[in-house]
Protein backbone atom coordinates (compact mmCIF):
# COMPACT_ATOMS: atom_id res chain seq x y z
CA UNK A 1 0.00 0.00 0.00
CA UNK A 2 3.03 2.28 0.12
CA UNK A 3 2.50 3.33 -3.50
CA UNK A 4 -1.13 4.39 -3.06
CA UNK A 5 -3.22 6.13 -0.42
CA UNK A 6 -5.58 4.36 1.94
CA UNK A 7 -8.98 4.56 0.25
CA UNK A 8 -12.59 4.60 1.41
CA UNK A 9 -15.30 3.80 -1.16
CA UNK A 10 -18.93 4.51 -0.25
CA UNK A 11 -21.60 3.08 -2.57
CA UNK A 12 -24.88 4.97 -2.28
CA UNK A 13 -28.18 4.88 -4.12
CA UNK A 14 -29.19 8.53 -4.52
CA UNK A 15 -27.91 12.07 -4.21
CA UNK A 16 -28.21 13.04 -0.49
CA UNK A 17 -27.66 9.47 0.82
CA UNK A 18 -23.96 10.25 1.10
CA UNK A 19 -24.68 13.11 3.50
CA UNK A 20 -27.29 11.47 5.73
CA UNK A 21 -25.64 8.05 5.91
CA UNK A 22 -21.90 8.63 5.74
CA UNK A 23 -21.33 12.39 5.71
CA UNK A 24 -19.38 12.21 8.95
CA UNK A 25 -16.97 9.48 7.92
CA UNK A 26 -16.43 10.96 4.45
CA UNK A 27 -15.49 14.30 5.99
CA UNK A 28 -13.44 12.81 8.82
CA UNK A 29 -11.36 10.48 6.69
CA UNK A 30 -10.78 13.12 4.01
CA UNK A 31 -9.41 15.37 6.74
CA UNK A 32 -7.12 12.54 7.87
CA UNK A 33 -5.61 12.28 4.39
CA UNK A 34 -7.51 9.18 3.30
CA UNK A 35 -8.72 9.14 -0.30
CA UNK A 36 -12.52 9.17 -0.40
CA UNK A 37 -14.53 7.84 -3.33
CA UNK A 38 -18.29 8.21 -3.59
CA UNK A 39 -20.23 6.04 -6.05
CA UNK A 40 -23.78 7.31 -6.56
CA UNK A 41 -25.86 4.77 -8.43
CA UNK A 42 -28.94 6.74 -9.54
CA UNK A 43 -29.82 10.20 -10.78
CA UNK A 44 -32.45 10.92 -8.12
CA UNK A 45 -35.15 11.75 -10.65
CA UNK A 46 -37.89 10.44 -8.34
CA UNK A 47 -37.06 13.02 -5.69
CA UNK A 48 -38.95 16.23 -5.00
CA UNK A 49 -39.07 18.89 -7.66
CA UNK A 50 -39.09 22.67 -7.10
CA UNK A 51 -41.59 23.67 -4.42
CA UNK A 52 -41.78 20.11 -3.12
CA UNK A 53 -43.72 18.79 -6.10
CA UNK A 54 -43.79 14.98 -6.03
CA UNK A 55 -43.31 12.47 -8.87
CA UNK A 56 -46.50 12.15 -10.88
CA UNK A 57 -47.78 15.57 -9.88
CA UNK A 58 -48.14 18.46 -12.31
CA UNK A 59 -44.85 20.29 -12.66
CA UNK A 60 -42.59 17.36 -11.79
CA UNK A 61 -40.02 17.07 -14.57
CA UNK A 62 -37.82 13.99 -13.90
CA UNK A 63 -34.98 15.18 -16.14
CA UNK A 64 -34.93 18.61 -14.53
CA UNK A 65 -35.03 17.05 -11.06
CA UNK A 66 -32.09 14.81 -11.97
CA UNK A 67 -30.08 17.81 -13.21
CA UNK A 68 -30.87 19.78 -10.07
CA UNK A 69 -29.94 16.91 -7.80
CA UNK A 70 -26.64 16.40 -9.58
CA UNK A 71 -25.69 20.00 -8.79
CA UNK A 72 -26.73 19.46 -5.18
CA UNK A 73 -24.65 16.30 -5.02
CA UNK A 74 -21.59 18.09 -6.36
CA UNK A 75 -22.07 20.82 -3.74
CA UNK A 76 -22.39 18.23 -0.99
CA UNK A 77 -19.20 16.50 -2.12
CA UNK A 78 -17.38 19.83 -2.05
CA UNK A 79 -18.46 20.37 1.56
CA UNK A 80 -17.39 16.86 2.57
CA UNK A 81 -14.18 17.15 0.54
CA UNK A 82 -14.94 13.91 -1.31
CA UNK A 83 -11.94 13.21 -3.48
CA UNK A 84 -13.67 11.38 -6.32
CA UNK A 85 -17.34 11.29 -7.33
CA UNK A 86 -18.39 8.49 -9.68
CA UNK A 87 -21.89 8.51 -11.19
CA UNK A 88 -23.45 5.31 -12.52
CA UNK A 89 -26.46 7.39 -13.65
CA UNK A 90 -29.12 4.71 -13.54
CA UNK A 91 -32.65 6.09 -13.37
CA UNK A 92 -34.02 6.43 -9.85
CA UNK A 93 -36.51 3.60 -9.30
CA UNK A 94 -38.74 5.36 -6.80
CA UNK A 95 -40.20 3.69 -3.73
CA UNK A 96 -41.01 -0.01 -3.68
CA UNK A 97 -44.12 -0.77 -5.72
CA UNK A 98 -44.02 2.35 -7.88
CA UNK A 99 -44.42 1.92 -11.64
CA UNK A 100 -40.98 3.49 -12.02
CA UNK A 101 -39.45 0.31 -10.52
CA UNK A 102 -39.93 -1.41 -13.86
CA UNK A 103 -39.18 1.52 -16.16
CA UNK A 104 -36.46 0.97 -18.78
CA UNK A 105 -33.13 2.11 -17.39
CA UNK A 106 -34.27 2.09 -13.76
CA UNK A 107 -31.70 0.82 -11.30
CA UNK A 108 -34.08 -1.76 -9.85
CA UNK A 109 -34.77 -3.09 -13.37
CA UNK A 110 -31.05 -3.36 -14.22
CA UNK A 111 -29.48 -6.84 -14.09
CA UNK A 112 -27.26 -7.10 -11.03
CA UNK A 113 -24.44 -8.46 -13.18
CA UNK A 114 -24.43 -5.31 -15.32
CA UNK A 115 -24.23 -2.94 -12.37
CA UNK A 116 -21.67 -5.15 -10.64
CA UNK A 117 -19.41 -5.17 -13.69
CA UNK A 118 -19.36 -1.36 -13.77
CA UNK A 119 -18.73 -1.09 -10.05
CA UNK A 120 -16.00 -3.74 -10.23
CA UNK A 121 -14.15 -1.59 -12.77
CA UNK A 122 -14.21 1.30 -10.31
CA UNK A 123 -12.97 -0.98 -7.54
CA UNK A 124 -10.07 -2.16 -9.72
CA UNK A 125 -9.22 1.45 -10.47
CA UNK A 126 -9.37 2.83 -6.91
CA UNK A 127 -8.47 -0.38 -5.01
CA UNK A 128 -10.45 0.56 -1.89
CA UNK A 129 -9.26 -0.58 1.52
CA UNK A 130 -12.73 -0.03 2.98
CA UNK A 131 -16.08 -0.37 1.21
CA UNK A 132 -19.31 0.89 2.77
CA UNK A 133 -22.86 0.34 1.52
CA UNK A 134 -26.25 -0.86 2.81
CA UNK A 135 -27.37 -4.21 4.18
CA UNK A 136 -29.47 -6.68 2.21
CA UNK A 137 -32.66 -4.76 3.07
CA UNK A 138 -31.16 -1.49 1.87
CA UNK A 139 -31.41 -0.16 5.43
CA UNK A 140 -35.16 0.48 5.12
CA UNK A 141 -36.36 -1.45 2.08
CA UNK A 142 -35.88 1.06 -0.72
CA UNK A 143 -35.36 -0.82 -4.00
CA UNK A 144 -32.38 1.28 -5.08
CA UNK A 145 -30.67 0.76 -1.72
CA UNK A 146 -31.24 -2.98 -2.01
CA UNK A 147 -29.84 -2.93 -5.54
CA UNK A 148 -26.79 -0.95 -4.37
CA UNK A 149 -26.16 -3.69 -1.81
CA UNK A 150 -26.56 -6.39 -4.43
CA UNK A 151 -24.20 -4.90 -6.98
CA UNK A 152 -21.60 -4.19 -4.28
CA UNK A 153 -21.62 -7.78 -3.07
CA UNK A 154 -21.44 -9.05 -6.65
CA UNK A 155 -18.67 -6.61 -7.60
CA UNK A 156 -16.55 -7.75 -4.66
CA UNK A 157 -16.74 -11.27 -6.05
CA UNK A 158 -15.35 -10.06 -9.37
CA UNK A 159 -12.24 -8.31 -8.08
CA UNK A 160 -9.01 -9.58 -6.61
CA UNK A 161 -9.19 -7.29 -3.59
CA UNK A 162 -9.76 -7.83 0.13
CA UNK A 163 -11.15 -4.63 1.56
CA UNK A 164 -12.86 -4.35 4.90
CA UNK A 165 -16.59 -4.22 4.12
CA UNK A 166 -19.30 -2.53 6.17
CA UNK A 167 -23.07 -2.11 6.11
CA UNK A 168 -24.50 1.16 7.41
CA UNK A 169 -26.85 0.85 10.36
CA UNK A 170 -28.22 2.71 13.36
CA UNK A 171 -28.39 1.52 16.99
CA UNK A 172 -31.80 1.05 18.55
CA UNK A 173 -30.77 3.45 21.30
CA UNK A 174 -30.42 6.16 18.66
CA UNK A 175 -33.79 5.28 17.15
CA UNK A 176 -35.35 5.68 20.60
CA UNK A 177 -33.58 8.97 21.12
CA UNK A 178 -34.74 10.22 17.73
CA UNK A 179 -38.32 9.30 18.66
CA UNK A 180 -37.98 11.33 21.84
CA UNK A 181 -36.58 14.29 19.92
CA UNK A 182 -39.49 14.13 17.47
CA UNK A 183 -41.93 14.20 20.37
CA UNK A 184 -40.10 17.00 22.18
CA UNK A 185 -39.79 19.21 19.10
CA UNK A 186 -42.18 21.71 17.66
CA UNK A 187 -43.06 21.90 13.97
CA UNK A 188 -39.90 23.92 13.33
CA UNK A 189 -37.69 21.12 14.72
CA UNK A 190 -36.50 23.20 17.66
CA UNK A 191 -36.72 22.07 21.27
CA UNK A 192 -40.00 22.90 22.95
CA UNK A 193 -41.44 22.14 26.37
CA UNK A 194 -43.78 19.14 26.17
CA UNK A 195 -47.17 19.55 27.76
CA UNK A 196 -46.69 16.21 29.49
CA UNK A 197 -43.49 14.33 30.34
CA UNK A 198 -42.19 12.46 27.31
CA UNK A 199 -42.20 8.74 27.85
CA UNK A 200 -39.45 6.61 26.29
CA UNK A 201 -40.39 5.10 22.98
CA UNK A 202 -41.46 1.52 23.54
CA UNK A 203 -39.62 -1.24 21.72
CA UNK A 204 -42.83 -2.14 19.90
CA UNK A 205 -42.94 1.39 18.44
CA UNK A 206 -39.46 1.20 16.90
CA UNK A 207 -39.40 1.24 13.11
CA UNK A 208 -37.90 -1.83 11.56
CA UNK A 209 -34.51 -0.28 11.00
CA UNK A 210 -31.19 -0.60 12.74
CA UNK A 211 -29.90 -3.14 15.21
CA UNK A 212 -29.61 -3.67 18.95
CA UNK A 213 -26.64 -1.72 20.22
CA UNK A 214 -24.72 -4.86 21.10
CA UNK A 215 -24.86 -6.10 17.49
CA UNK A 216 -23.13 -3.01 16.08
CA UNK A 217 -19.45 -3.59 15.47
CA UNK A 218 -18.18 -0.13 14.64
CA UNK A 219 -18.88 3.26 16.25
CA UNK A 220 -17.09 6.16 14.55
CA UNK A 221 -17.06 9.51 16.35
CA UNK A 222 -17.67 12.22 13.74
CA UNK A 223 -18.71 14.95 16.17
CA UNK A 224 -15.96 17.27 14.97
CA UNK A 225 -17.46 17.09 11.47
CA UNK A 226 -21.11 17.49 12.46
CA UNK A 227 -21.19 20.97 10.93
CA UNK A 228 -19.94 19.69 7.60
CA UNK A 229 -22.45 16.85 7.62
CA UNK A 230 -25.20 19.39 8.33
CA UNK A 231 -24.01 21.64 5.49
CA UNK A 232 -23.78 18.68 3.10
CA UNK A 233 -27.36 17.74 3.89
CA UNK A 234 -28.38 21.39 3.46
CA UNK A 235 -26.83 21.31 -0.02
CA UNK A 236 -29.69 18.97 -0.97
CA UNK A 237 -32.17 21.78 -0.34
CA UNK A 238 -34.76 20.44 -2.78
CA UNK A 239 -35.48 17.35 -0.71
CA UNK A 240 -38.21 17.94 1.85
CA UNK A 241 -37.30 14.84 3.86
CA UNK A 242 -34.23 16.72 5.09
CA UNK A 243 -36.09 19.71 6.49
CA UNK A 244 -36.67 18.35 10.00
CA UNK A 245 -32.95 17.71 10.47
CA UNK A 246 -31.97 21.12 9.15
CA UNK A 247 -34.41 22.96 11.40
CA UNK A 248 -32.62 21.51 14.42
CA UNK A 249 -29.61 23.73 13.82
CA UNK A 250 -26.04 22.49 13.72
CA UNK A 251 -25.53 22.07 17.45
CA UNK A 252 -28.51 19.82 18.08
CA UNK A 253 -28.04 18.02 14.78
CA UNK A 254 -24.48 17.15 15.78
CA UNK A 255 -25.63 16.05 19.22
CA UNK A 256 -28.04 13.61 17.60
CA UNK A 257 -26.00 12.59 14.54
CA UNK A 258 -22.41 12.85 15.76
CA UNK A 259 -21.62 9.13 15.75
CA UNK A 260 -21.96 6.96 12.63
CA UNK A 261 -22.39 3.24 13.12
CA UNK A 262 -21.71 0.18 10.97
CA UNK A 263 -21.64 -3.58 10.92
CA UNK A 264 -18.37 -5.06 9.76
CA UNK A 265 -19.12 -7.99 7.47
CA UNK A 266 -15.71 -8.67 5.97
CA UNK A 267 -12.24 -8.26 7.45
CA UNK A 268 -8.77 -9.64 6.92
CA UNK A 269 -6.98 -7.48 9.48
CA UNK A 270 -8.06 -9.19 12.67
CA UNK A 271 -8.88 -5.82 14.28
CA UNK A 272 -10.68 -6.34 17.58
CA UNK A 273 -14.39 -5.59 17.91
CA UNK A 274 -16.05 -3.34 18.77
CA UNK A 275 -13.94 -0.79 16.92
CA UNK A 276 -14.06 2.98 16.55
CA UNK A 277 -12.31 3.31 13.20
CA UNK A 278 -13.20 1.87 9.79
CA UNK A 279 -9.48 1.67 9.13
CA UNK A 280 -8.60 -0.20 12.33
CA UNK A 281 -5.94 -2.76 11.47
CA UNK A 282 -4.94 -0.90 8.30
CA UNK A 283 -2.82 1.85 9.82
Amino acid sequence: MADRPLTLMAVHAHPDDEASGTGGVLARYAAEGIRTVLVTCTDGRCGDGPGGVKPGEDGHDPAAVAAMRRKELEASCEVLEVGHLELLEYADSGMMGWESNDAPGSFWNTPVADGAARLAELMRHYQPDVVVTYDENGFYGHPDHIQAHRITVAALELVDLSPKVYWTTVPHSAVRRFGEVMRESGPDGERSEPVEPVEPVEAAELPEIGLPDEEISTWVDTTAFGGRKFDALAAHASQGDNIFFLRMGKERFTELMGVETFVRVRDTTGAALPENDLFAGLR
